[in-house]
């Protein structure tokens, strides 16, 4: 099968099976007219066939593709998928427990002459607290431990080391019967 310069298909194939063809299309069939009127749309679809397989040869099937023009003389590695981890068991037996707990947040208060003066004066009571710990888990401690509510807490870390919080109460608790309760007075 090949297309010659007029652009129809032309068809090679040896003498015996030509002869064969042209005696069945001189003896026309019952229903040659319908089926006359039939191949007129079927012969176009072979030869759209064809052209298309003689583009393809033409053209050949390992085209080289245009490369992407840089724009940049840097490179990012292109973002890939990342799964999420599926452990097939727990690398630990059981959770850390967390040892920051009110016990070692809070070490002891201070009973010292100016600490005493706070609890007076201005409803604060002292504590020497773990270094480690912040505000909030002062606060936190204070309140678990000894059911006050604190207003506020100033922290500072002394010459030795070790760190004071000033916890100031709210108005609602008074800091000399809170004293008295943990025994510090």
């Amino acid at each position: 099968v090949f297309l010659n310069d007029e652009g129809s298909i032309v068809l090679i194939m040896p003498a015996k099976v030509a002869a064969k063809k042209e005696v069945k299309a001189e003896a026309p069939a019952k229903g040659a007219a319908k089926k006359a009127a039939a191949p007129a749309g079927k012969k176009a679809a072979p030869k759209d066939k064809a052209l298309k397989a003689q583009k393809a040869i033409q053209k050949g099937t390992n085209t080289k593709g245009t490369r992407k023009i840089r724009t940049s003389v840097h490179f990012y590695r292109p973002k890939t998928l990342r799964l999420a981890r599926k452990p097939k068991y727990a690398r630990k037996s059981t959770p850390r427990e967390n040892k920051m707990d009110q016990h070692a947040i809070i070490k002891f208060p201070l009973t010292t002459e100016s600490a005493m003066k706070k609890i007076e004066d201005n409803n604060t009571l002292v504590f020497i607290v773990d270094v480690r710990a912040n505000k909030y888990q002062i606060k936190q401690a204070v309140k678990k431990m000894y059911d006050i509510e604190a207003q506020s807490v100033n922290t500072l870390i002394r010459p030795d080391g070790k760190k004071k919080a000033y916890v100031r109460l709210t108005s609602d608790y008074d800091a000399l019967d809170v004293a008295n309760n943990i025994n510090l007075i």
